[in-house]
């Protein structure tokens, strides 16, 4: 059973990186016509954090893409995978309470991002990650 666990977790920590980085890619224009563009990513950052005053909102489309990537980085590496697992969950929470406040709670339901939250926070209980640079780290 316990190769299965590993394995699992393996792929929750590539899905998870995965859903951070598809839209990444799709407002930094590498899915090319099928991306939202970076101008239409600031607009829906603008809808979704509705109560926000407009002059932040650019700041906030960095932010969360700085933070998608990072964290979707650190998983895919297994580096400090703990932490990264658990500022996925909390950044994804923080999505899910932006999007149900300016959409109603359907919206976050549609994309998914209650399971991408429970999910990343289900990965930092592990005990361990096996193929990762944790790993590694932990043997020396």
């Amino acid at each position: 059973m316990k190769k299965y666990q590993d394995l699992a977790i393996l792929l929750l920590r590539v899905a998870t990186a995965a859903n951070f980085l598809s839209p990444v890619a799709s407002r930094l224009g590498f899915w090319g016509e099928q991306g939202s563009g970076w101008a239409a990513f600031v607009v829906y950052t603008g809808e979704v954090n509705s109560f926000a005053p407009p002059h932040i909102v650019p700041w906030l489309a960095v932010m969360a893409t700085v933070l998608e990537t990072a964290l979707a980085l650190m998983l895919l590496a297994g580096w400090m995978t703990r932490w990264a697992a658990l500022g996925a969950a909390g950044l994804t929470f923080i999505f899910a309470l932006t999007m149900t406040y300016s959409f109603g709670v359907k919206s976050p339901l549609d994309y998914a991002v209650f399971v991408d939250c429970t999910s990343a926070f289900l990965l930092a209980t592990m005990p361990t990650y096996r193929w990762s640079i944790d790993q590694l780290l932990d043997r020396q």
